[in-house]
C-alpha cells in the first residue's frame, strides 16, 4: 500500500474550492413516500421539508429528511418520462446527487468550470419568503452530480420551493452524526481519471492508495484511491474493479447499476455500540464475519475502551492507525439491487479507512454474492 501523507488545512480560505461541508445528499427513488417513512423508523432520520404537488410542483414530489448534520432528500417522479423515473429506471434507488455546501456559489462553480469541470445546471438563484439560495450542478462520475449550495442569505426549513412537514413518528435517537465519507464504484480503468478530476477541478488531495494486494480475497480484488478537500471534511474513496478469479463486488455494483456511481456512505457515529443495537433491533441487516475475526483482533489493535465481546456480539470490526483507532460495521444493500448501502463508523482517533479489515469485509461481500449467485 502507498501511504500519502497530507496535512489538511483547517482553514477553507486556503483552498480554491473551499467547501464547508455536506449540504445534502439527494437520492431518487421507485417511492419516496415508503422510503421517508423506511429511513425515519429503521435509521432515526426526523421528517423536516416537503415538496409535491400540494406545493405547486406537479412532475414530482421530494421529502427532506434529517439527523443531526445529515440531510437526505428522496425524491420520485409521478410521470415515466421523467428524468427521476428514467434513472430509477435504469439504476434503481440510488444516490443522484452530492451537494456540496460552500460561501459563494457562482465563484465556485466558475473556478470549477475553468478547470474543466462539465456543466449539469449554471448558476441559478432560487429565492422565497425566507431568503434565497443559489445552487449550480457539475458532473462527476456515472450520472452522479455535485450541486454546489450557497444558503448563507435563507432561512426556511431546507430550499426555496419546500415546506416544513413533520411526521407523527416518535422521534427515534439513534446517535448518526454525520456524513464520514461517501465510496464511489467506476468502471475498470477509470479510477485515476475522476482521482485527477477531484485533484485537478476541486483542488482535492491524494491522501491514500489501496492496491489489489491491499485489497484482495483468494477470489476477488480492487483498487481505491481518497480523495478529500482542504479542510478535511469531504473524503471521496474511488473503487475501480481489478482483476480476479471470479467477480468482485464493484464489477457486481457496476453490473446491476448499470454504470457508475455512489457504492456506499459513512455516517459518523460517537457510540457505536448504542447506535449498531438500536439499528439491529430496527430490522438493519449487516454483513457478516465470522467469529475467528475476533481471535486475534486485539494483536493487532492493542487496547480499545470498548468491551471486546459486546463488539463481538454486534459483529464490529475494529482498526488502528497511527493516530488512533476506529470501528466500523457495513450495512447488507438498502434496496434488493446489490447495490447502495451504509457503513456506520466512529472514529477514535483514526483517520483510515479500516485497512486492517479488509479482507474480512470483502470475505463477507463475497459471501452475499454467492447466494445471490453472483460471485
Amino acid at each position: 500500500m502507498q501511504v500519502i501523507t497530507q496535512k489538511l488545512s483547517t482553514e477553507s480560505s486556503t483552498d480554491a474550492f473551499p467547501i464547508l461541508g455536506t449540504d445534502h445528499i439527494e437520492f431518487y427513488v421507485g417511492n419516496a413516500k415508503q422510503a421517508a417513512h423506511f429511513y425515519q423508523t429503521a435509521f432515526g432520520f426526523e421528517l423536516i421539508a416537503y415538496k409535491g404537488p400540494e406545493t405547486g410542483c406537479k412532475d414530482y414530489c421530494s421529502y427532506v429528511l434529517q439527523q443531526d448534520k445529515i440531510r437526505f432528500i428522496l425524491s420520485s417522479s409521478f410521470r415515466k418520462d421523467h428524468e427521476i423515473s428514467r434513472h430509477v429506471d435504469l439504476h434503481g434507488d440510488g444516490v443522484k446527487v452530492l451537494a456540496l455546501w460552500v460561501e459563494d456559489a457562482k465563484k465556485s462553480f466558475q473556478t470549477a468550470v475553468d478547470r474543466g469541470a462539465e456543466i449539469a445546471f449554471e448558476p441559478t438563484v432560487y429565492n422565497d419568503s425566507f431568503g434565497e439560495v443559489i445552487m449550480a450542478g457539475i458532473k462527476t462520475y456515472g450520472e452522479t452530480i455535485h450541486t454546489i449550495v450557497e444558503r448563507k442569505n435563507y432561512k426556511g426549513p431546507f430550499l426555496p420551493g419546500f415546506i416544513s412537514k413533520s411526521s407523527p413518528l416518535v422521534k427515534q435517537e439513534i446517535g448518526l452524526k454525520y456524513v464520514d465519507h461517501c465510496v464511489g464504484n467506476v468502471e475498470l480503468g477509470l479510477m485515476n481519471k475522476w482521482v485527477k478530476f477531484y485533484q485537478d477541478v476541486l483542488g482535492f488531495k491524494l491522501l491514500i492508495t489501496f492496491d489489489d494486494k491491499d485489497i484482495s480475497t483468494k477470489y476477488t480484488a480492487l483498487m481505491s484511491k481518497v480523495v478529500s478537500n482542504g479542510n478535511g471534511y469531504i473524503k471521496f474513496p474511488i473503487n475501480e474493479p481489478a482483476k480476479g478469479l471470479k467477480k468482485s463486488q464493484i464489477d457486481e455494483y457496476l453490473e446491476f447499476y448499470n454504470g457508475a456511481g455512489v457504492q456506499h456512505i459513512a455516517i459518523a457515529t460517537d457510540n457505536i455500540i448504542d447506535t449498531v443495537s438500536k439499528l439491529r433491533a430496527n430490522g438493519i441487516d449487516f454483513l457478516y464475519v465470522p467469529e475467528i475475526y475476533y481471535e486475534d483482533v486485539m494483536d493487532r489493535v492493542h487496547n480499545i475502551d470498548e468491551d471486546l465481546d459486546t463488539l463481538k456480539k454486534l459483529n464490529i470490526l475494529i482498526d488502528r492507525d497511527e493516530e488512533g483507532y476506529l470501528l466500523q460495521i457495513f450495512t447488507k444493500p438498502l434496496q434488493d439491487r446489490p447495490t447502495v448501502f451504509f457503513e456506520i463508523i466512529q472514529r477514535k482517533g483514526a483517520k483510515s479507512f479500516g485497512k486492517g479489515n479488509f479482507k474480512a469485509l470483502f470475505e463477507a461481500i463475497e459471501r452475499e454474492q454467492e447466494i445471490r449467485g453472483n460471485l
